[in-house]
């Protein structure tokens, strides 16, 4: 980490930061988290957190809850988020399905899982988060109309993906098959790569009734 990341995670955790509990299913207070009642985006995987912060930042009116495992994004999440001024950003660090099971049903109003692990090999594809019982638990939390919206470059996970979520009975396609690319989802360095690599971005965003 940069020292000016350092000094983020030391300075902004208290205020910013929650640690998911080691428990699963501890309840999670959002409002209390928050400071305030709004609409409440999950997003799983955040990264380096310049999406979570790009989307936070044109969205003032939703709060942003990003779960990530590692350190350095963490870090990093919260300098963008001190730099820019963002109120409506919070950091969790652990298992994000530890801490959607401690949650409220209905408490979402959308999840955002963009380019996570494909775990490209069959033996570790039980690793994955998009499965069935993964996608039950997150379909559980979202409000009425609220989205889960995911993304990847890997074609044979965005199938896996497509034929998870069509199989749910909970949750309804927004779009005849693969969506076109949001305008409101920023690129991420995963997606550049990608698309540099000559590699299609699929998204997939289903709402739940």
């Amino acid at each position: 980490m940069s020292s000016r990341q350092t000094e983020a995670l030391d300075r902004l955790w208290p205020v910013h930061g929650l640690r998911v509990p080691d428990e699963p299913g501890t309840p999670v207070d959002l409002a209390g988290l928050f400071g305030r009642r709004a609409p409440v985006v999950m997003e799983i995987g955040s990264g380096m957190g310049d999406t979570t912060a790009a989307m936070a930042a044109a969205d003032p009116d939703r709060d942003y809850l990003a779960v990530e495992v590692h350190t350095p994004g963490i870090a990093n999440l919260l300098d963008l988020v001190d730099r820019l001024g963002l109120r409506n950003v919070r950091v969790a660090q652990g298992d994000a399905l530890d801490l959607v099971a401690g949650l409220p049903e209905a408490a979402l109003d959308a999840v955002h899982v963009f380019f996570p692990d494909p775990w490209p090999k069959s033996r570790h594809h039980k690793r994955r988060i998009i499965q069935p019982a993964h996608v039950a638990l997150l379909r559980s939390r979202l409000a009425p109309g609220g989205t889960l919206h995911c993304a990847t470059d890997w074609a044979e996970y965005a199938e896996a993906m497509r034929e998870t979520l069509d199989a749910d009975p909970g949750l309804a396609n927004a779009h005849d098959g693969f969506a076109p690319r949001p305008p409101h989802r920023p690129v991420t360095k995963f997606e550049r790569r990608a698309l540099t690599a000559g590699r299609p971005v699929f998204d997939l965003i289903y709402r739940r009734p």
